[in-house]
């Protein structure tokens, strides 16, 4: 098999935590200031490099191999996996970093996820069902539950000994989450109802390995109103766990797998929950029968959806990057062909020739906005959570709620495109077979396009609820914000041409709200609005991926004049200005031209009825 993590060096991780985000403010709290600083960055990002190398990148290629098994009513995992889980777990890698405890030694986020990143590199198909379900799952077990269920289930998950899912999907719902048919019954305790349904798609919702899985399950309790409203949320372990600590099987059994594109070595499975009327499970959140029939599930699991989201967001750029890195190893061994603008020199390098230095930098500028704006939403849930001021709080989640459908949808749809347009292409027909990388790297990243809600519904969710956050002023604020960067660096000598790019994309940006705002006056034309939602995402990511890159471009420009062209770090500088400049002027662009399309108004989308598609 080719599974090959390629990151050599963590150096652009440490130009983010240690140059641009400003870390120092983050590690100042209370939750972290006695166990980390500044300094110790470096040890931490360097020697989970090597750990991932020596001991991640083989779960990839066993996951080819042994691919995930359904046999006897059993889900099997690749054998590799287990051992690693349990090692990350324990060693305070995973889930254990939402241990809120008093003397609990954790990360913030934003250093913790770098380290996701690597591991995901070395195999994509690791941190989505094992880490993040884990994450996410005790993170709203910790912070909604009473203590003693937190007690029979978090010590057990921090340490790896238990896994966690996230049970939404139906066959029949889908994306429609309101049409669940999963139901809850009281019993005489008022916390605990009876279970019965059926999930799908579940990442992780049976294994071989784990003492106890516990599912984070969405069901209406028999009563409360239909759709989203009266949904609720529960605990529901795979073993129900007795006062006096005995277990005893919950009537919760997999009834199969899914056989994917990709990912074959991450355990997507169907359940059966109560088929003999045994199933349990603990109630989070509202009573609905004490509430007007209203459920809080759907609020409640977005918590954790938010964040899974945000992990989509690592979970692409890993690929982008490690596509990146493979290829462009690869073009520095492949001599093929002579340089276009000196044919005399004889047979190159295939690195040497313009069309795949572009497709390189492509893949370079891009995975560098993606990583940007998604680091930068981890600051902001470390300020959220930790800072003491609760005007800085607001506005970091402010902040985070503008990032979390770009960093979810334009980064998983751009990673599909780099894979499969540039990185594959460097290769040649090389790039199409299983044996180098990237052929599987463009399998594993599809899904993230579809985890937790499709491009379709995040740009949704960013034209119909993000822009109007408290009447439009989140947005407002959000969007000034690229405004003053701006205004306050336009003139910057060394690069006006990006910022005449980023100020016509500001310019263009308005004139594109403008015509959504008319086509929702126009009953004719409304179905426009979500006709063009997935390209205003994908332009709105770029406009702040471009502010970012600049951001960058800035401090490096500066750290590179102050170093020299003679200095080691010359370089990775020279790559930063490099990298925003080809951002600004290639793809922030698309900007003003998406304005100019919508102008035109074309409602061709509208007009085609479904026959025309038979032909």
């Amino acid at each position: 098999m080719a599974s090959n993590f390629a990151y050599k060096n963590t150096r652009d991780f440490k130009f983010i935590l240690k140059e641009w985000l400003p870390l120092e403010k983050v590690l100042s709290y209370p939750r972290f200031k006695e166990n980390y600083g500044v300094e110790d960055v470096d040890m931490i990002l360097d020697t989970v490099l090597k750990m991932t190398k020596d001991i991640v990148e083989p779960t990839s290629d066993d996951g080819e191999i042994n691919p995930i098994k359904f046999e006897n009513g059993q889900v099997i995992i690749s054998p590799t996996v287990p051992p690693v889980y349990k090692k990350l777990q324990s060693e305070g890698w995973g889930c254990s970093n939402n241990d809120t405890s008093e003397g609990a030694v954790v990360l913030p986020q934003v250093m913790m996820f770098p380290l996701w990143e690597m591991f995901s590199a070395a195999n994509p198909a690791f941190v989505p069902p094992f880490l993040a379900m884990a994450q996410g799952s005790t993170m709203l077990i910790n912070e909604l539950a009473p203590e003693d269920i937190k007690d029979k289930f978090l010590p057990k998950m921090f340490a790896g000994d238990y896994t966690g899912t996230m049970c939404l999907t139906e066959p029949q719902a889908g994306s429609d989450v309101g049409e669940i048919s999963s139901k809850a019954f009281p019993t005489d305790d008022p916390r605990v109802f009876k279970i019965k349904g059926q999930k799908i798609f579940i990442s992780n919702g049976d294994n071989d390995f784990a003492e106890n899985i516990v599912h984070l399950f969405l069901a209406r309790v028999d009563g409360a109103l239909p759709g989203t409203r009266g949904i609720s949320l529960f605990v529901v372990p795979k073993y129900w766990i007795n006062d006096d600590g005995s277990m005893e099987f919950n009537d919760v059994i997999a009834t199969g797998i899914e056989h994917k594109m990709g990912m074959h070595g991450n355990p997507t499975v169907s359940l059966s929950f109560g088929d003999e009327n045994h199933c349990r499970g603990y109630l989070l959140g509202k009573n609905p029968l004490e509430n007007e029939g209203k459920g809080d599930g759907m609020s409640l699991m977005f918590k954790m959806m938010n964040e899974e989201r945000l992990v989509c967001g690592i979970l692409s750029i890993s690929v982008i990057a490690n596509a990146y890195y493979n290829a462009k190893d690869y073009a520095r061994q492949r001599i093929q062909g002579t340089p276009f603008t000196n044919p005399k020199k004889g047979r190159v390098p295939i690195i040497e020739h313009e069309d795949i230095k572009r497709g390189l930098l492509r893949c370079k500028a891009i995975g560098e906005a993606c990583r940007a704006m998604t680091y930068r939403g981890y600051y902001n849930i470390d300020v959220n959570h930790w800072d003491p001021d609760p005007e800085e709080r607001k506005k970091a989640d402010d902040e985070l709620s503008m990032i979390i459908p770009l960093a979810k949808a334009y980064c998983s749809e751009i990673s599909w495109d780099l894979v499969g347009t540039e990185a594959i292409q460097i290769y040649g027909g090389y790039g199409y077979v299983s044996d180098y990388p990237c052929e599987k790297l463009a399998r594993d990243t599809k899904i993230n396009t579809l985890y937790e809600g499709t491009t379709y519904i995040q740009a949704m969710d960013l034209v119909g609820r993000k822009w109007n956050m408290e009447k439009g002023t989140v947005f407002a604020r959000w969007m000034q914000g690229i405004k003053d960067f701006y205004e306050a660096n336009k003139n910057h000598p060394e690069f006006i041409k990006e910022f005449a790019q980023l100020g016509k994309a500001i310019t263009a940006y308005a004139e594109i709200k403008q015509s959504m705002g008319e086509f929702a006056q126009d009953k004719d034309r409304m179905g426009l609005i979500p006709t063009y939602a997935k390209r205003v995402l994908m332009v709105t990511a770029e406009l702040l991926g471009g502010k970012m890159l600049l951001e960058q471009a800035i401090l490096a420009d500066q750290k590179a004049k102050e170093l020299g062209e003679e200095h080691y770090d010359y370089k990775f500088y020279k790559g930063k200005i490099l990298s925003a400049r080809y951002y600004l002027l290639n793809e922030v662009p698309h900007v003003a031209n998406l304005a100019e399309i919508m102008k035109l108004a074309d409602t061709s989308v509208l007009d085609i009825d479904d026959e025309c598609f038979n032909y």
